[in-house]
């Protein structure tokens, strides 16, 4: 009875502990946690949607977003910064960890927060819109662009109660802060070493949001949870890369002429085929010139002339010079880091070029061979008589025997020269007697 008793009381204990535990987990303020570290493009602005539809769905305090970033398109630029502004649950941004930055896109996204934070070690700025290869715009467009992003990013940086102007250098000169001058400057709210230490700073303060409302946060003791990137988001991560998406449209576009030029084999042609669909889709994501699509175009022109007529490697030459400056200006990236590497392009053009000019040679050369094969392939050849010709018989042809019929009396074992077919029988005539080799003196 007392054992009964006893455990009786442990399992009202355990019970009882649980549910405190529980308790204290409800009452503990969660913070989810979203790390932007890469270029600014449509598939970051996809994770930073999903990023805050799950902060307002799992009553999150807040949403940390943690950022280092080069820079990256306006437009995606655009969409990210407007969902932070409408974001239900306050956006805290964090350029972090030391060494990190936040770069041209990254500086609008930085100042668009409820909280702009930096950790020391950082830098923010540079935020000129540009165009990194190609041609520059006018004057006049380039004065409109710059406008239009200046009023893009003065627009909430007032209603954030910052620097208006110092904001403004950023975009008009490229000016760049250190996270102590932002923090002097009144950019930034403040300064923190790590995540823990920006929480408890930030702890009992009163932020506004854009629509005036006051909200006080409270962060003690905070939950951190990290969101993980979804297998697809890591998948179009990778895939949006220039360099990658570029070997995926040249690799795949030979594994197609693979499968035209040996029908039946299948797989060239299904691989390639999704080889080239994957690549179409992730530069569909990414600005694209067409001019640098008409060299491509070009390029491919000149290297099939350069296979079916020759022309001494002149036209390949062409052609793998409007393929590389193509693949260098596909892409029209505002950063570095989203322009196709020019190594990744002169090894991709000088191979293409290269292994296009190979395959369609044997192609042509195929096609031509083909018109040789079968019978009529013996016309001009060789033959020697079997028996007398006068003028019919049979003929000994490239170890074939043949019926034949003699343009004049032929004796046993002449030499013969086929010049004519008709119903499979051959029309010989005496061959001119070979001249010995003359011995040398």
């Amino acid at each position: 009875m007392i054992q009964r008793v006893r455990g009786f009381a442990i399992l009202i204990g355990l019970v009882a502990a649980l549910g405190l535990a529980n308790l204290a987990s409800a009452q503990q303020p969660l913070v989810d946690k979203f790390v932007l570290d890469d270029t600014i493009q449509p598939v970051t602005a996809g994770e930073l949607d999903r990023a805050i539809a799950h902060a307002n769905s799992d009553g999150a305090s807040a949403l940390l977003i943690e950022l280092n970033t080069p820079g990256g398109l306006l437009d995606s630029t655009r969409l990210m910064a407007g969902a932070i502004l409408s974001s239900k649950v306050p956006v805290i941004v964090y350029v972090a960890p030391a060494g990190a930055r936040a770069g041209s896109a990254g500086f609008f996204l930085l100042e668009s927060a409820d909280i702009a934070a930096m950790s020391p070690g950082t830098n923010a700025g540079a935020a000129h819109p540009v165009i990194e290869f190609g041609p520059q715009p006018d004057a006049t467009m380039s004065q409109k662009i710059e406008n239009d992003a200046e009023a893009f990013l003065r627009s909430y940086v007032t209603r954030r109660g910052r620097n208006a102007e110092a904001a403004e250098d950023a975009v008009h000169t490229s000016h760049s802060y250190t996270a102590q001058e932002a923090l002097d400057k009144h950019l930034i709210d403040l300064t923190a070493s790590n995540d823990w230490e920006l929480l408890r700073a930030l702890d009992g303060r009163e932020i506004t949001r854009m629509d005036g409302n006051k909200l006080v946060l409270h962060l003690t003791g905070a939950r951190i949870e990290t969101l993980k990137p979804t297998m697809r988001e890591e998948l179009l991560g990778w895939l949006v890369d220039p360099n990658i998406a570029l070997l995926f449209l040249i690799g795949g576009a030979l594994l197609i002429y693979l499968e035209f030029n040996t029908p039946g084999t299948i797989v060239p042609g299904a691989l390639g085929t999704l080889m080239v669909l994957l690549a179409i889709f992730a530069l569909n994501l990414l600005p694209i010139r067409f001019t640098a699509v008409m060299l491509l175009v070009a390029a491919l022109i000149l290297l099939l002339l350069e296979a079916k007529f020759g022309g001494h490697g002149v036209l390949a030459i062409a052609g793998i010079i409007c393929l590389t400056f193509g693949t260098l200006t596909l892409v029209a990236a505002p950063v570095p880091e989203m322009a196709i590497s020019p190594w990744v392009a002169i090894a991709v053009s000088a191979a293409f070029g290269s292994i296009t000019v190979f395959l369609v040679r044997l192609a042509v050369r195929a096609r031509h061979m083909k018109s040789r094969l079968g019978p009529s392939a013996l016309v001009g050849s060789r033959a020697s008589a079997m028996e007398p010709l006068t003028p019919g018989g049979h003929v000994l042809v490239e170890g074939e025997i043949w019926s034949a019929v003699a343009s004049e009396t032929v004796p046993a074992g002449a030499p013969l020269r086929v010049v004519g077919l008709e119903n499979y029988l051959l029309r010989v005539e005496p061959a001119a007697p070979q001249k010995p080799p003359q011995a040398l003196v």
